[in-house]
């Protein structure tokens, strides 16, 4: 039998966390994995626009690992788990950092800031990467306020912005488009 996608449960503004605890649409864990899953979806919409990059295949994988950590987010901490949620590894954050390391080494050096923009695809991953920052502010704010542990998640979204920065600028020079820098006003 195939699933309803309305079950008509949330419209008192309530949802529930996996295990079944009924929360605030406007909770704190609401609103880290629903940001986690809006990054999801840039992160599509940017695989989708640089799918003759190499790097399509790491965004690929990086969507997977944000549906794990949303999973994670989504469970109540206090509760056992109904669900077997998939796991995130240090091995995770060294496949962005070997990412990041393989596109710097083809990149000029930055000497100054750079402008988000110079073409409709970068302009999109730098998009991503700031909602990747709000994600990793909310989990943060999770973090604080639930007292739970969520120091690799937080370190992957960490890691992950810094991904999309990179990606951004190696876009920018397979597009050859330009990179516009900053040059602050002053008096």
């Amino acid at each position: 039998m195939a699933f309803r996608i309305y079950t008509k449960t949330g419209d008192t503004g309530n949802t529930s966390l996996i295990g079944g605890t009924k929360v605030s649409k406007a909770h704190l864990r609401i609103e880290s994995y629903g940001t986690v899953d809006e990054l999801n979806s840039h992160i599509g919409l940017v695989a989708d626009l640089l799918s003759d990059l190499p790097e399509k295949a790491t965004l690929l994988e990086v969507q997977d690992r944000l549906f794990t950590i949303g999973a994670a987010l989504a469970c109540d901490p206090a509760k056992e788990s109904p669900l077997q949620i998939p796991d995130l590894f240090e091995s995770d954050v060294e496949l962005l950092e070997q990412r990041i390391d393989a596109m710097e080494a083809v990149l000029p050096a930055m000497k100054s800031f750079v402008l988000p923009g110079g073409h409709p695809t970068v302009s999109q991953v730098h998009i991503a990467r700031c909602v990747c920052r709000r994600a990793e502010r909310c989990i943060v704010h999770l973090q604080a306020e639930a007292e739970q542990p969520l120091s690799l998640v937080v370190k992957y979204v960490n890691r992950l912005s810094d991904y999309l920065f990179v990606l951004a600028r190696f876009a920018a020079q397979h597009l050859q488009a330009p990179e516009v820098p900053w040059r602050p006003r002053v008096k």
